[in-house]
């Protein structure tokens, strides 16, 4: 029998943690704080947001085109400093890891490439300030948080000792690895829709301004080589080109109900009756909370609820993969096999 292995506490802590990173990373982009300090990692360069008179008038002199707004340069700083405990935490992980190195197939790989990850999150972070929110970069930084927080709970997973392979799903593999990459489109979208402040380009349902093919200008709205240099708060697109991302973005939200459903209905067929009943329920509060943003024009709490729903959604479908995986021999020094689960490092 798998037995819990060491360091597994920590990481569902970290795994919080970075659910509380991505709430906080939403939540500061949706009230646009993501300039609130226009320096990076400090503050009008200090460590924490500037409140005395002194302070205050120092920032001014350094930044006199950016007046200190202090709701939005203390959402920008306690996710900074959220974040920085999270990379501490991710540390932490590989560290251990390397201590544990060789002992009973503890994951190595796994950590150090969160550690590599966490670092590349980092470099996106000060990005995502001197680039002055360039989609393109504020886009990468959504995915890298929600890529973390995946390898985190994936590393969960494999030290929880829990959720054996099942060999007689072998046939559900394709399809599940399918909607993973469908999902995982559909949030880069909805990264590309929130960069671009297209998330309210249309406001009517099931049409879009009156029309079920309204005008829009893909070309513009799906332009990976916009300019740098320009501060892009509030978007720099024209209402067609915000319609093409919005519209792309909702057709996405058709095809990731249709495809997860159909998996969630092939794991009932397949006797995971939990696992699907959970998919399901995950799926149609996720596309409640879409409905709901376009109909009540984007409410802060939804549009929070909105990406926490979609990373349990993306965490779902890392469960149903995990508990998919292949089944696999391996052979010791007498040339006896063992059965064994196969895992990412």
């Amino acid at each position: 029998m798998s037995m819990r292995k060491p360091g597994f506490i920590f990481t569902i802590a970290a795994l919080l943690l970075g659910f509380v990173v991505v709430i906080l990373g939403a939540y500061t982009r949706l009230v646009h704080a993501g300039l609130g300090c226009p320096d990076w990692p400090g503050c009008y360069g200090f460590l924490s947001v500037p409140r005395s008179d002194a302070a205050l008038e120092l920032a001014q002199l350094r930044f006199p085109d950016d007046p200190v707004e202090a709701f939005k340069a203390w959402a920008e700083m306690i996710h900074r400093y959220a974040a920085g405990l999270l990379g501490l935490a991710i540390l932490g992980l590989a560290l251990f890891a390397l201590k544990q190195r060789g002992r009973d197939g503890y994951p190595l790989k796994l950590p150090l490439g969160l550690l590599a990850l966490v670092i590349c999150q980092a470099l996106f972070g000060m990005w995502t300030v001197t680039l002055k929110l360039w989609p393109q970069v504020v886009t990468a930084h959504l995915l890298g948080g929600f890529a973390t927080l995946s390898l985190l709970f994936l590393l969960a997973l494999r030290l929880s000792g829990r959720f054996p392979a099942d060999v007689g799903l072998t046939a559900l593999r394709p399809l599940a690895r399918a909607v993973l990459v469908v999902v995982i489109l559909q949030i880069t979208l909805g990264g590309w829709t929130s960069s671009n402040y297209a998330a309210v380009a249309c406001i009517d349902l099931p049409t879009c301004h009156g029309e079920w093919w309204p005008e829009m200008d893909f070309a513009a709205g799906f332009n990976i080589f916009q300019e740098i240099g320009p501060n892009y708060l509030g978007g720099m697109l024209y209402g067609e080109g915000r319609t093409a991302i919005h519209f792309t973005h909702r057709v996405g939200a058709v095809i990731t109900l249709l495809v997860t459903l159909l998996l969630a209905w092939r794991l009932y067929r397949a006797g995971l009756t939990g696992t699907a009943a959970w998919l399901t329920l995950v799926l149609l509060t996720q596309i409640s909370l879409g409905i709901t943003n376009i109909l009540a024009h984007l409410p802060l709490a939804v549009a929070v609820a909105h990406n926490a729903v979609g990373a349990v959604l993306l965490l779902s479908l890392v469960l149903v993969n995990y508990q998919l995986r292949p089944v696999v021999i391996r052979v010791n020094r007498k040339g006896t096999g063992a059965v064994g689960h196969w895992t990412p490092a």
